[in-house]
């Protein structure tokens, strides 16, 4: 039996009555990113407005009593419906589904059917899977590439068909039925029981299908297929909006070319030529910065080593500089018998450091001075560099190396 939301994909809200309701956990992601554990109840309607997901496109969004359905999922013949509330068994219920969700994934589904169709029949181009995002769609192909000129054609075709106004019709036929042998499918799931479902778009194909759809393409607006790129074994990925996503994604774009009009103060048509020639400026100065910074390095360098504090342990701190200022700081002074602390970034927060001098003392001190600045890093050969999240501590890596100093010299 078809539940309700796949009879009348257009139904917004409807009463049914609750057949079973358990207790029940659903893993989802929380707002850290972490997996979280919910605790709820599972609750089974006589039928449902609301659509588990299958066939490529995610469950509906919606309430029972207002009570929020977190996730559906189909079990065999009936819907399971993820709630933290739970309802009685034999109790009235009122159903209503998220509509600009349902709108949405019925629009991104008939347009996949209807692109899949066009590609196949315009140059053989199989369809082998097919994503609903939440930002695209994403169909898969059985070709290893697609050309520009076969994209443009497809989108054309396809919108074509669109201003046609084709009806969408759909069907319930029996397993055994000749005609289910000529509709295109994938397969039926194993825990498939009941008729076999066929979505028809006039004229153009005929489809095994589960999802909801549109019942005439002209409530899919318009398709825009973004583009394609290299899929996994010889495969070629589509990307494609369809319908309201297709308006929303133009506002976006709209929004940013009005937003660049304003920064690069030139028209649309000139952005691209404006950004690289800004792009050219970037890497010329970069470029005269990087010789500056290592000029500064060879003359911060020869001072340090003709100063009259050289000797034993030797700090520097600059807000300015990177890796390599500290380390053309280092090869520059190639002392192996004093210890050498760089530091660079905010004198408070985080920054770099690079400790150089004897590899046995480098080797000993390193991990310790990444510990006392609460950062990370690594060295070899008498050098020992890395990330700080406390350059505020320089002072006690100063003392820690001072301390070993001595030491190393009391012993001696």
């Amino acid at each position: 039996m078809a539940f309700r939301c796949q009879r009348d994909s257009y139904a917004r809200e409807f009463t049914t009555t609750v057949v079973s309701c358990s207790p029940a956990e659903l893993q989802t992601e929380g707002s850290n990113g972490k997996k979280e554990v919910l605790s709820g109840f599972h609750v089974v309607l006589e039928d449902t407005l609301l659509f588990p997901e299958g066939g490529g496109q995610p469950d509906d969004h919606g309430t029972i009593n207002d009570i929020s359905v977190l996730r559906v999922t189909r079990r065999g013949a009936q819907a399971d419906h993820f709630t933290q509330t739970p309802l009685a068994p034999g109790t009235e219920v009122q159903v209503r589904v998220d509509w600009e969700r349902r709108f949405d994934h019925m629009q991104q589904h008939s347009g996949q059917h209807l692109i899949t169709a066009v590609a196949d029949h315009l140059f053989g181009l199989k369809t082998t899977s097919w994503e609903l995002g939440r930002v695209r769609s994403v169909i898969e192909l059985d070709s290893p590439s697609v050309t520009v000129e076969q994209v443009a054609a497809i989108e054309q075709s396809v919108n074509e068909k669109i201003r046609a106004r084709l009806p969408v019709n759909v069907r319930e036929l029996s397993l055994d039925d000749p005609e289910v042998e000529q509709v295109r499918g994938r397969g039926l799931p194993d825990d498939h029981a009941g008729p076999v479902r066929v979505v028809t778009i006039e004229s153009v194909d005929a489809n095994m299908c589960c999802g909801t759809h549109v019942s005439n393409l002209s409530d899919l607006q318009v398709i825009k297929i973004l583009g394609v790129e290299k899929g996994k074994k010889n495969k070629t990925n589509l990307a494609f909006l369809a319908g309201n996503r297709v308006l929303k994604w133009m506002e976006r774009s709209h929004g940013t070319e009005k937003a660049l009009t304003a920064l690069l103060k030139c028209g649309a048509e000139e952005h691209v030529e404006a950004v690289k020639k800004l792009q050219n400026s970037a890497k010329l100065l970069q470029k005269n910065n990087l010789n500056l910074l290592r000029d500064l390095a060879v003359h911060v360098a020869h001072s340090l080593r003709n100063s009259p504090d050289w000797g034993g342990v030797v700090t520097l701190h600059r807000k300015e500089g990177d890796s390599e200022f500290m380390n053309i700081i280092a090869n520059e002074i190639g002392s192996e018998e004093t210890l050498l602390f760089l530091t660079v970034g905010d004198e408070k927060g985080a920054g770099l450091f690079l400790l150089a001098g004897p590899a046995e003392a480098v080797e000993t001190l390193g991990p310790r001075v990444a510990e006392v600045l609460e950062g990370k890093g690594a060295g070899k050969k008498g050098r020992f560099q890395g990330k700080a999240t406390r350059m505020s501590r320089r002072a006690e890596v100063r003392a820690l190396l001072q301390d070993y100093i001595s030491t190393q010299s009391a012993e001696e």
